[in-house]
């Protein structure tokens, strides 16, 4: 099984580092808060989604304005 390039073994060296590095009382809080961190990453991913497919919206209604006022500009000077 491979996760980001790496295997099982190298897996389970992290996680004991981690737990040597920050101790088994912390390991809750450690999790806790990379849980957060990830659930507002992920939030703030889906915000600019919504950002960025509104300004395309935005875009698509302009040029959609802007021609409707070509063809109205051509059927006037067509009609001189």
């Amino acid at each position: 099984m491979k996760f980001l390039g790496m295997g099982v073994p190298e897996l389970l060296i992290i996680l004991v580092v981690i737990l040597l590095i920050f101790g088994p009382k912390n390991l809750p809080k450690l999790g806790s808060a990379l849980g957060k961190t990830v659930k507002n990453l992920r939030e703030g991913m889906g915000d600019s989604k919504k950002a960025e497919e509104e300004a395309d919206e935005v875009e698509v209604e302009e040029d959609d304005e802007d021609a409707a006022k070509k063809k109205t500009t051509a059927a006037r000077k067509k009609s001189e």
